[in-house]
């Protein structure tokens, strides 16, 4: 072989290293790559917001409904999604949905289908649009009746219609675990999925402590042990 001859067949060599051999599976959806871990400055302000928390015990649910915070997903809001004509519900399952379709004429607002990897039980879960359908539901992370139990009777209406549709309190999971974890707290139920539950304590401290909610002894004790399974 020639000296060129050589060297085209070294490049060529590196080149099939590098882009590895050519195979109909080559385009075949790939898996998913793991998660990026907590970074410690998001841990160390969720401690510190959590350490800044009243705490005291639940106050009594006298009072309580769900009229209190507004109507159901209701889009006149002064939080992310609020005032797009489309109900916050929908808004939800658009962000933790993959592989979406819309029903027609709606202005992609209405989800006819689509994949929910659900965080609460690391599980996928395909969802279709029934007038029955009870697969997926959209969970309050600090629930509406632990709200106001916790400092929710003070806000406004208009603040706790907020509370209710922040997408920061709310998030796609099946409607299985959404009953079974009802109005508990971080001291009652934790998302059955282990590698969530750090995320889920931090939303958990971030929306108290955006609303000025409290906590109970036992909650807090509850959230800084799930803070320190962060990142292990």
């Amino acid at each position: 072989m020639s000296t060129t001859g050589s060297i085209l067949a070294g490049i060529l060599s590196i080149a099939i290293g590098v882009l590895g051999p050519t195979s109909p599976d080559a385009t075949a959806e790939q898996p998913t790559s793991a998660p990026s871990a907590v970074s410690e400055q998001s841990v160390d302000k969720a401690r510190d917001q959590l350490d800044q928390l009243d705490v005291k015990g639940r106050a009594p649910k006298t009072g309580y409904s769900r009229a209190q915070f507004g109507k159901s997903w209701d889009d006149n809001v002064d939080v992310e999604y609020g005032n797009n004509n489309c109900p916050t519900n929908e808004d939800i399952k658009a962000r933790d949905f993959i592989n979406i379709a819309f029903v027609p004429n709606t202005d992609d607002c209405k989800v006819k289908s689509g994949l929910l990897h659900d965080p609460y039980s690391g599980k996928k879960v395909q969802y279709q649009r029934t007038n029955n359908d009870r697969t997926v539901s959209i969970d309050h992370i600090v629930s509406l009746s632990d709200a106001w139990q916790k400092g929710a009777q003070k806000l406004t209406a208009k603040e706790r219609r907020n509370f209710a549709n922040d997408p920061r309190n709310l998030v796609a999971t099946t409607d299985s675990l959404n009953s079974q974890k009802g109005d508990g707290d971080a001291a009652t139920w934790l998302p059955p999925s282990k590698s969530y539950r750090c995320d889920y304590a931090k939303s958990q401290i971030e929306v108290k402590t955006i609303y000025d909610l409290w906590v109970t002894a036992a909650e807090k004790e509850a959230l800084h042990r799930q803070l320190d399974t962060c990142n292990r």
